[in-house]
């Protein structure tokens, strides 16, 4: 049997470029990691042999380099020479093998994310061990299929996905209810985002159907929400050809089961999906600009278009070309095509796996567009309801992002447009039309008494300083607490006095709660104090040359850090 490619996944990170050989039962495995190419070979369950070899975008530090072995694949963490520099694809030569595929759940924007890649570095073979011990690793089966431009969150590559008609989901995205039995119910466990930010792991349970309604997270596309039996499915995830749904209680296998959608996140769903198939091909028919890829955020939907820049005017005749094409009710159908029908030639897409068996399910815009997709849809652009292109953001190098909004999305964000616009016209005794005159006006006043209230603090300020260094307490401590004022008020005031003899210890802000502090004198008292009165006052500093100052968070507290300061003077006058 001749030996075949394994199925690779790859995302990309700061310092890091993982990948991973999708096969289950590997034996054999070896592992090449080389400067500028990676060989990597095993036999699968069945004893097929397989092979892949990449020649990299860029070097690679091969020594810093590890791969990492568990029942359902092998990963990889490739060190690059040049950290920080993404690679925008991985191969050296621009071309998509069939066989590789973006790792979507795990790619997105990095920067600043250095320490959570060095974690995931560092703990990568001890989470492998632990996710193999207790249960198999979500499959990644449906990674390598699906869709041509479709509504998947994080970044999605129109054309490289393929999947067959599986789910009644699929078949009919307008149903909303359904009787099935269910097949099997195995514990699992789930990731959260806890309500404190934390990552939060809950238990629970697999349950598999004999057909499902609810759509399962796959490549990026968010999955359905709905019930089974009134009870609450939290996610739906594909393995294989099943759909694995997670809730708290157990299921009976062989029972008769009730599955219900959330309809309002399902419509929302096909309406930015099928949204994005429509302006992917309005935009390269009309401009020749081609989607790489997009996502379906919670309030808005991105497209990254292959091109430096987008002209107000290009946007706006593709905005007006997309909404002719709802009102003229353009029908939108789904069908399924066999590998050798010639159709298949005139369909956008990416090609199919090495391992693809059975129909190409392809959805058309009647005139405008066919494409390979896995996803749910409108079956008439009438169902749009409307398209709102918001405008355009700088992407990529070389990128230009188009966001938009479509069906219900415009009418919700219309409600709070204007529901701003009506507090603003209360708020401003003006008209809509003269908002951003007043506010501009209101800027400007803002800025001129900022101005003189900054003057009268310094003269202050001065004042201040003159009336403590004349008083007939001035020496040893002197303390002073003011309400209003900031950093720049108090150092003026150390600057007026200019002792270094006494030591100034000067507090702005609410007497109770948070504020700044500045403590002023000989350089030795102000370097051994300064630390013991950010600490007394909860709070931290800095300082240098006979200042130290900071922020703190416990105000009351300023009595306990005068008798810290007279203290430390009377012990300083006792041994001299």
């Amino acid at each position: 049997m001749a030996r075949q490619h394994a199925r690779t996944l790859w995302y990309d990170r700061p310092k890091y470029v993982f990948m991973e050989f999708c096969v289950e039962d590997s034996t054999d495995v070896h592992v090449l990691i080389e400067d500028h190419r990676i060989v990597f070979s095993c036999k699968n369950g069945d004893g097929v042999e397989l092979y892949n070899e990449i020649q990299f975008y860029a070097k690679v530090n091969s020594k810093d380099s590890q791969d990492k072995r568990s029942g359902r694949s092998i990963t990889c963490f490739v060190r690059k020479w040049k950290e920080k520099v993404a690679w925008p694809r991985l191969t050296k030569e621009d071309i998509k093998p069939v066989w590789l595929s973006v790792d979507f759940d795990n790619w997105r924007d990095w920067e600043g994310d250095e320490e959570v890649e060095l974690a995931h570095v560092e703990h990568y073979a001890e989470l492998l061990k632990k996710v193999s011990t207790k249960r198999p690793p979500p499959a990644m089966d449906d990674l390598d299929l699906s869709v041509g431009s479709q509504a998947f969150q994080p970044v999605h590559v129109p054309g490289s996905w393929v999947t067959v008609m599986a789910f009644l989901c699929q078949r009919d995205s307008y149903a909303r209810e359904f009787t099935t039995t269910v097949v099997s119910c195995q514990p699992a466990e789930l990731q959260t985002d806890g309500s404190n930010g934390k990552k939060e792991v809950l238990s629970g349970f697999h349950v598999v159907l004999e057909d499902t309604l609810l759509f399962p997270e796959g490549g990026g596309q968010p999955d359905d929400h709905g019930t089974i039996n009134d009870i609450s499915v939290l996610r739906v995830t594909r393995r294989g050809a099943q759909a694995d749904h997670f809730t708290r209680t157990p299921l009976a296998p062989g029972s008769q089961v009730q599955v219900q959608v959330d309809w309002e996140r399902r419509f929302d769903h096909m309406q930015q999906h099928s949204g994005q198939h429509l302006i992917t091909a309005v935009a390269d028919n009309m401009f020749g600009l081609k989607t790489t890829s997009w996502e379906l955020g919670r309030l808005r939907s991105v497209i990254e278009l292959d091109s430096p820049s987008v002209t107000a005017k290009q946007v706006a005749a593709i905005e007006q070309s997309v909404n002719e094409k709802i009102r003229d009710r353009l029908p939108v159908s789904v069908q399924e095509l066999s590998l050798d029908d010639p159709e298949v030639e005139k369909v956008r897409g990416r090609g199919l796996p090495d391992d693809h068996a059975g129909p190409i399910r392809v959805v058309t815009i009647e005139g405008i567009d066919s494409n390979m997709c896995c996803g749910t849809h409108v079956n008439n652009l009438s169902d749009l309801q409307v398209i709102k292109i918001l405008g355009t953001e700088k992407g990529k190098k070389n990128k230009t992002n188009l966001v938009f909004l479509a069906g219900n999305r415009v009418l919700k964000w219309m409600e709070r447009s204007h529901g701003t616009e009506k507090a603003l016209t209360t708020l401003l005794k003006c008209g809509a039309e003269d908002h951003v005159e007043a506010v501009k006006k209101l800027q400007n006043s803002s800025k001129l008494l900022q101005k003189n209230n900054l003057n009268l603090l310094r003269d202050l300020a001065v004042h201040i300083a003159h009336g403590l260094r004349n008083s007939p307490d001035w020496g040893g401590v002197v303390v002073l607490h003011r309400k209003e004022g900031d950093s720049e008020f108090m150092n003026i005031i150390a600057n007026e006095i200019g002792s270094e003899e006494t030591l100034l210890f000067l507090t702005v802000g609410d007497e109770r709660g948070a504020g700044l502090f500045l403590l002023a004198g000989p350089a030795e008292a102000v370097e051994t104090l300064g630390p013991r009165v950010a600490e007394v006052l909860e709070g931290k500093g800095a300082g240098k040359k006979g200042r130290f100052q900071g922020k703190a968070t416990k105000m009351s507290r300023r009595t306990e850090v005068q008798a810290l300061l007279q203290d430390y003077v009377s012990t300083q006058s006792a041994e001299e």
